[in-house]
């Protein structure tokens, strides 16, 4: 009983950062978007790939979220767009409260997106409302196709999935139709766009959902 009043209590406190935070990016017409994914899922080559695409990067900023060095924000840090790490220790995942901590540190005076990489985790991060306009399922062809099944909540809370390392297919087992399928089951109407970073295929179309949210949420 005690655990259970102390994991409410905590989830309480998140929301309540949670709803500071949806309140200060909605004063300031900042989107943002809450990328989670397995380590490897290929979550930073992602936003390297994007930041050229998405116009005058001083608009843009990272928060890198993961349980020990700051390699991730390093290597946003070389595209041009301020980034920050949080560094969770033993930590699953990002909380509001991490979030509102970083956006004091990084700023928000003429910034339009904002991304967070959460900690490389499939479970944790789903659960937790960070203040985000939209969480995005990052999965890898690598990972194979049966991942919504096994992990249901990402995918019933998620607004998009990116699958990624497409041009892998060919040298794997997964199924394009089985990952589809799967997704349908979980989320009948989550959307689902294939990227291969190495090539380039899809950046556009990724690129052009971001801007269509921005345009949603700020209109």
């Amino acid at each position: 009983m005690a655990e259970v009043k102390l994991l409410e209590r905590v989830l309480k406190a998140n929301e309540v950062w949670a709803e500071e935070i949806r309140r200060m990016l909605r004063e300031r017409r900042i989107f943002c978007a809450n990328l989670i994914g397995s380590p490897g899922s290929g979550k930073t080559t992602l936003l390297e790939k994007s930041i050229p695409l998405l116009g005058d990067p001083s608009g843009l900023a990272v928060i890198e979220g993961d349980l020990a060095t700051s390699r991730d924000a390093d290597r946003i840090g070389r595209c041009g767009v301020d980034s920050i790490q949080i560094a969770t220790g033993t930590g699953c995942h990002i909380d509001a409260h991490h979030v509102r901590q970083a956006l004091d540190r990084i700023g928000l005076d003429n910034r339009r997106m904002i991304f967070i990489e959460n900690v490389g985790n499939l479970v944790c991060p789903a659960e937790f409302d960070i203040g985000e306009h939209a969480k995005v399922a990052v999965l890898s062809v690598p990972e194979g196709d049966e991942k919504p099944l096994k992990y249901p909540p990402l995918f019933q809370a998620s607004a998009l999935v990116v699958l990624t390392k497409t041009d892998l297919i060919p040298y794997t087992d997964f199924s394009r139709d089985e990952f589809m399928k799967n997704v349908s089951l979980v989320n009948p109407t989550l959307p689902v766009m294939e990227v291969c970073c190495k090539t380039g295929e899809g950046l556009d179309r990724w690129v052009e959902w971001l801007e269509t949210q921005y345009r949603a949420a700020f209109p």
